[in-house]
């Protein structure tokens, strides 16, 4: 019988890692599933490739074959394993009871029964779904209360002629409270659907927030910029401040700069943790000045100035 190069049917090198071989497995699986592939040679390359798999992604039986092969070359006729070699792989193994269909090379290497669940089905065998990742945007709002929301996602589906064609899905989906943005909801089998008979993939869902003119997230902290009035940073008053669970009061010290922000501890997202939310405070002048007030702004003037004389003076004093 002919040596197969297991890594050369799965395009892999011989130090591939276990994902870089589950994801060439899967790439290789969807192109050449014989319920969707138009290549003449799929439900070979097919059966090739689950059987290359199924002894690449099992350490123990990679390990036998690595040692196995390591003297022969892809397409090599007249390999014989060594007397006894199944005997000394199987010890202490058990038989599966799955009866898969693999080659004679496979047989020879690891004998019956380790399907592994690699069962085939009428030439056809079956194939868990992919997991699928999309992401979704919600509102700050959203986040702060937990709710359920509907939406609508695009999957790439196979139709009645074996092309790839868009499909629109729509999902309840549920938000859990203090959810941030970057994390992951994970939808059971509601990933790319399985083939002959297997479970469906999981569906991951990454979440951002929808923009907000209001606040600026970063982590589980959030912070607004609140306008104040020159004369509410020089006396000091209470003034209302928006946030996402609703308008809270907020007493200003007196002489804050613009600027400045004040911390409101546990008011962010909520969570184990919860976030702060922080309001940066900006001091804005009226755009036109009546005549009362210009007076008033220049009585001010007089005043701070003359202090600043009077302080100048003490100084040269005490000196």
């Amino acid at each position: 019988m002919n040596y197969k190069d297991y890594y050369k049917i799965m395009g892999v090198d011989k130090t591939a890692s276990q994902d870089e071989i589950k994801t060439s497995y899967r790439k290789l699986a969807r192109k050449f599933h014989p319920d969707v592939s138009k290549e003449k040679n799929a439900e070979t390359r097919f059966k090739d490739i689950n059987e290359a798999y199924e002894v690449l992604r099992d350490k123990e039986k990679r390990a036998a074959y690595d040692q196995l092969g390591s003297n022969w070359k892809a397409g090599q006729s007249g390999f014989t394993p060594p007397p006894s070699w199944q005997d000394q792989y199987h010890q202490g193994q058990g038989n599966t009871g799955e009866q898969g269909d693999f080659s004679d090379f496979f047989e020879s290497l690891f004998g019956g029964g380790f399907g592994a669940g690699q069962q085939a089905s009428r030439g056809r065998q079956s194939m868990q779904g992919q997991d699928s990742n999309a992401k979704i945007l919600i509102d700050l709002q959203d986040a702060y209360t937990g709710a359920t929301r509907n939406f609508t996602l695009q999957d790439q589906v196979v139709n009645q002629h074996g092309r790839m064609q868009n499909k629109d899905r729509t999902l309840k989906v549920s938000i859990p409270k203090g959810i941030k943005p970057g994390q992951k909801i994970r939808l059971q089998k509601q990933g790319q659907a399985g083939t002959g008979g297997a479970k469906n993939g999981d569906l991951y869902l990454e979440i951002g927030f929808n923009p907000n003119p209001l606040y600026v997230v970063e982590g589980a902290d959030i912070t607004t910029e609140l306008s104040i009035s020159p004369w509410q940073a020089a006396l000091g008053e209470k003034v209302k401040v928006p946030t996402p669970s609703g308008p809270i009061d907020l007493t200003l010290p007196k002489l804050i700069s613009s600027g400045s922000k004040m911390r409101l501890k546990g008011r962010g997202l909520p969570s184990k943790i919860a976030g702060d939310f922080f309001v940066k405070l900006k001091i804005i002048f009226p755009k036109i000045l009546s005549a009362e007030e210009e007076t008033l702004y220049q009585s001010l003037k007089a005043l701070a100035t003359n202090n600043n004389e009077n302080d100048n003076v003490k100084q040269k004093v005490d000196a």
